[in-house]
C-alpha cells in the first residue's frame, strides 16, 4: 500500500512540475506530511531533492525548440543558488511549527497574486 501512495503522490507532483514549470514541492511536502507522516524538516528536504530531477527533466523538454534568453536564465540561477543555500541553513534553524506557517504564508501569498495578477 505504501508504495502505491508513494507512485500516486510523486505521479501528482510531477504532472503539476510539467504543467506549471513548477509547484510540485507546494504539493508533495504537505502530501509526504499527510499520507507518508514525515515531520516537517523531513517533508522539505526530501521535496528539495526531489523537485531537481523533475524539474531538470521538465525544464529539458519546454525548453526544446523555444528560443529562451540564456543570461536571464544564468543570472537567475546564480540568485536562485545563493537563496536556495541562505534558505536551507535557515531550514535548519526554524522550528517545525514556524516552517509550516511561513510555507502556508507563502502559498497563501502565491495563490493571492496569480488570482489577480
Amino acid at each position: 500500500m505504501r508504495k502505491k501512495v508513494i507512485y500516486a503522490i510523486g505521479l501528482v507532483v510531477g504532472f503539476a512540475n510539467g504543467l506549471f514549470g513548477a509547484g510540485g514541492g507546494t504539493l508533495l511536502v504537505p502530501a509526504m506530511q499527510k499520507f507518508l507522516k514525515f515531520e516537517t524538516h523531513k517533508s522539505h528536504a526530501t521535496a528539495l531533492a526531489v523537485i531537481l530531477p523533475l524539474s531538470v527533466i521538465s525544464a529539458g523538454i519546454y525548453l526544446w525548440g523555444v528560443d529562451v534568453d540564456w543570461k536571464i536564465i544564468f543570472l537567475v540561477s546564480a540568485g536562485g543558488v545563493c537563496g536556495g543555500v541562505i534558505g536551507a541553513k535557515i531550514l535548519n534553524k526554524l522550528a517545525g511549527w514556524w516552517l509550516n506557517i511561513l510555507f502556508g504564508l507563502f502559498l497563501a501569498a502565491g495563490a493571492i497574486r496569480m488570482l489577480f495578477a
